[in-house]
């Protein structure tokens, strides 16, 4: 059967390993982390400010804000255009994701 990687000779990089809530998860070079989440089954990995809804991707394009996580302790990130790195630690976001802060 003829695909399009037999078509060019192309194969995947190498995979590397990110965290999710202390999930090792495999990445490929290029993925965003809304990617790597989405291929482990995981749709929500945020809740919201007020009522704790869950959220994930939306729009995916990195306009609604909806795929807001923590990566490497830095919350607010848009988990659709941030792109995964070997031995990113990723969290669920909580709200503002600034709890510590006071804000």
């Amino acid at each position: 059967m003829r695909s399009p990687r037999s078509l060019v000779g192309g194969s995947p990089a190498a995979v590397h390993e990110i965290t999710f809530d202390g999930r090792e998860l495999p990445a490929l070079p290029g993925q965003s982390i809304a990617a790597v989440l989405w291929g482990a089954g995981i749709l929500a990995w945020r809740t919201t400010r007020e009522g704790g809804a869950p959220r994930g991707a939306f729009c995916g394009i990195g306009s609604c804000y909806d795929c807001l996580v923590t990566v490497n302790g830095r919350p607010n990130q848009r988990a659709c255009l941030v792109p995964a790195r070997p031995g990113d630690s990723v969290t669920t976001q909580e709200g503002t994701g600034r709890a510590d802060l006071a804000v």
